[in-house]
């Protein structure tokens, strides 16, 4: 401490909110650079939203060949991946290995919340504080706080009082959780309640699934990995990174090249049919209309329907799981392992909340509108405030003061996900605005940090010190990322790519939907044309 009790102020180069995927890759980068570099992190180790979500059944819907950096030959090399889709505890491993590997920890400060990021003018630095007291100032400061970070918890009457445990997907803890001989209660069946259900299932003496609204899930068909597909993707990752950078999601699905239309009933149904045998969100890539045209969206989901129907030995129970209230693919498809054989289980109950919305929660359970329930503990699977919550529970103010929470009141205002008017030398890795949350997002996040790297780069090779979106670029891109979603099925959907689970936040849809690979063209394009839309100094 000083003599006037205030922390001490240090300096780096660069401050970087986040140790996740975003935060390692950008650790990496910018030491490649030569910049100093302090990386800030809540959780008590690496991995950002892999190391919070560690509930039972946890595991990645991307392919894990896939899901993986390309920063380093070496890396990709000798990792050895043991599933198709790696469950939470292989993609912590990888990512301890990552910090490890390139001895990143001693450029990371851990159990440290960042509470404050305030842009000095007159200094062109930002200063940050965190929860510990620290005071840092950098001339960039960039957030890689992730879009599912800010986990949700609904705001039930009760939950205080409730006498068992409870827990949310998102933050769960690290020590053992068991649920065996306990009467327990999944709330959302959304990706995670999907993946978590059928393991808690299988443990508890009773599960009751309460369910507001049902989802699209298609079978993962998970596996043990071949050691000869392995060897494939090592001997060509150049070439598959290659491609999956210039296809529409980041990620090397068989992209249909025909329409729904264009071929017979018999046709389609072998096409759908091949599609679920294969498993994955490569389902949703069938045809190449399904997220334009509403008539062949119906076509493909109601495949679907017969599919739930089939494996759903009840009949209510099956209507019940049946989703009808939104095109497949508008929300996050999900992938699952025995998801829907879990409600053939005498021990599972399914509650539909819509008949029925919870009233409250009491000591004992949950009360419902038609019932009570007993519990010893309940799951909340709710979800996350997606994209924007991380950074508006920060205290971000650009220019004169301007709060990012004031400038984004109405929905989020960004420059390609990037940056934002008013708020000079402030990136933002797979912000709003950019293909993030519809992609693999290893993928767009390393678009993002060589982006940011490259520019970096540029600022001091020619001398500037600052960088900023003008107030008409950020105008023109939040038009054009709505127009493009305007012309697709998503916004006809209340999900939470609109923020419709959050009370109150603007319906805006978040992420950029016209391609990953055609988004990446439109950043190169600003770089080469001498960062247009954007003011250097």
């Amino acid at each position: 401490m000083s003599g006037s009790g205030k922390p001490p102020v240090r300096h780096v180069d660069a401050i970087v909110v986040g140790a996740g995927f975003a935060g390692l890759c950008l650790l990496y980068r910018l030491r490649g650079l030569g910049l100093s570099v302090r990386v800030f992190e809540t959780g008590a180790g690496v991995g950002g939203t892999w190391f919070w979500n560690c509930y039972p059944g946890a595991r990645c819907d991307v392919e894990s060949l896939q899901y993986s950096f390309s920063f380093s030959e070496e890396l990709q090399q000798e990792w050895e991946w043991t599933e198709r889709y790696a469950s939470q505890p292989e993609i912590q491993r990888y990512l301890d290995h990552v910090a490890d590997r390139f001895d990143m920890r001693r450029d990371i400060s851990l159990e440290t919340t960042v509470t404050a990021a305030i842009y000095d003018e007159q200094a062109n630095l930002w200063r940050v504080e965190t929860d510990r007291g620290d005071v840092f100032e950098a001339r960039f400061c960039i957030m890689a706080t992730g879009c599912l970070s800010a986990a949700r918890v609904p705001d039930i009457k009760g939950l205080d009082r409730f006498g068992g445990q409870w827990f949310h997907t998102g933050r769960w803890p690290k020590q053992p959780v068991s649920f065996r001989g306990k009467r327990v209660a999944v709330i959302g069946t959304g990706s995670s309640g999907i993946q978590a259900i059928p393991m808690i299932a299988a443990e508890a003496d009773h599960l009751f699934v309460l369910q507001r609204t049902p989802n699209f899930s298609i079978p993962a068909w998970n596996a043990p990995l071949p050691v000869e597909r392995q060897n494939e993707w090592k001997e060509n990752y150049e070439e598959h990174r290659r491609a999956a950078r210039n296809s529409r999601s980041g990620i090397l699905y068989e992209y249909a090249q025909r329409g729904t239309f264009e071929v017979d009933e018999d046709e389609r149904r072998r096409e759908y049919e091949r599609r679920w045998a294969t498993g994955g969100a490569n389902f949703t890539h069938c045809f190449n209309d399904i997220f334009f045209d509403r008539s062949a969206n119906d076509l493909a989901a109601e495949f679907v329907r017969e599919k739930i129907r089939e494996i759903v030995k009840d009949p209510k129970v099956a209507e019940m799981l049946t989703p009808t209230d939104h095109a497949i693919g508008t929300k996050r498809i999900c992938v699952d392992t025995d998801y829907y054989k879990t409600f053939n289980r005498e021990n599972v109950t399914l509650v539909d909340l819509r008949q029925a919305p919870i009233e409250e929660i009491t000591e004992t359970g949950i009360r419902t509108a038609a019932a009570h329930y007993d519990l010893d503990a309940i799951v909340f699977a709710t979800g996350y405030d997606a994209v924007t919550g991380a950074l508006l529970k920060i205290d971000i103010r650009g220019r004169d003061g301007l709060k990012l929470a004031d400038k984004w009141h109405g929905g989020p205002r960004s420059y390609l996900g990037l940056m934002m008017a008013g708020f000079p030398n402030l990136f933002v890795i797979t912000g709003p605005g950019s293909p993030s949350i519809l992609t693999n997002v290893v993928v767009s996040i390393e678009q993002h940090v060589d982006w940011v790297a490259r520019c970096i780069d540029h600022m001091r090779a020619g001398g500037a010190e600052r960088i900023e979106p003008t107030e008409e670029a950020e105008d023109a891109w939040v038009r054009e990322v709505g127009e493009v979603a305007s012309k697709t099925l998503f916004t006809g959907t209340n999900s939470w790519y609109m923020g419709a689970n959050i009370p109150g936040k603007p319906r805006v849809f978040l992420p950029y939907v016209g391609g990953f690979g055609k988004y990446s063209q439109i950043c190169e394009t600003v770089a080469a044309e001498g960062y247009r839309g954007f003011q250097l100094a």
